[in-house]
């Protein structure tokens, strides 16, 4: 069985790329398994942070790496909170978490009635550090931001990610439904398509 190292210390992030990777006859590894720490992130695109990330891990360990940046995207916010969806509240002065960068989003959007919003994701697969032909996919999910939250499941923005065609939030679709048609999803399934030629 093949080794990649996961760029993400992720667990929950491990166990979804563990079951769609393991038909491939593949073995993912979390990269803090292996002792490898965090990277930095200091590009303002999701492609490049990613690519960072896989090349860091990919270094840092001797194995092919595959790594993912995400996030949610306001065009009436001018793109963010963006690459910097998991740290938003923070970047304004607050904490880093769920609700507190939920809670700058509702702030922000406030007067706003152009409430679209679209996740983006965005997967990088190297070979090895220097790889100079990584396989990219990258994905986006497109919704509304909903001025009050609904449903118990997902993380992050999930709660306010409005589906209209599903007049639903991301936070109220099951685990299995949202993985199939999300960013993420959609991504991963483009990658698993390339990487089934080189596997």
């Amino acid at each position: 069985m093949q080794k990649i190292v996961l760029a993400s210390n992720n667990k929950g992030k491990l166990a979804e790329f563990q079951q769609l990777f393991a038909p491939l006859g593949v073995e993912l590894i979390n990269q803090g398994a292996l002792g490898v720490g965090e990277c930095e992130e200091p590009y303002f695109t999701f492609l490049e942070n990613a690519l960072t990330k896989a090349r860091f891990a990919s270094q840092a360990t001797g194995l092919p790496a595959i790594a993912d940046d995400s996030g949610l995207v306001v065009p009436a916010l001018g793109g963010a909170p963006g690459v910097l969806s998991a740290r938003y509240a923070q970047t304004q002065g607050g904490e880093k978490s769920d609700s507190a960068n939920n809670a700058y989003l509702l702030k922000a959007l406030e007067n706003i009635a152009d409430r679209r919003g679209f996740y983006v994701a965005c997967l990088v697969f190297v070979r090895h550090a220097d790889d100079p032909c990584p396989i990219v996919a990258q994905a986006f999910w497109s919704g509304e931001i909903a001025r009050e939250a609904r449903g118990e499941y997902g993380f992050g923005y999930d709660p306010y990610f409005y589906l209209p065609d599903l007049g639903k939030t991301a936070a109220e679709l099951l685990p299995e439904q949202k993985n199939s048609i999300s960013h993420r999803g959609q991504a991963l399934q483009k990658l698993l398509a390339e990487l089934k030629a080189y596997v």
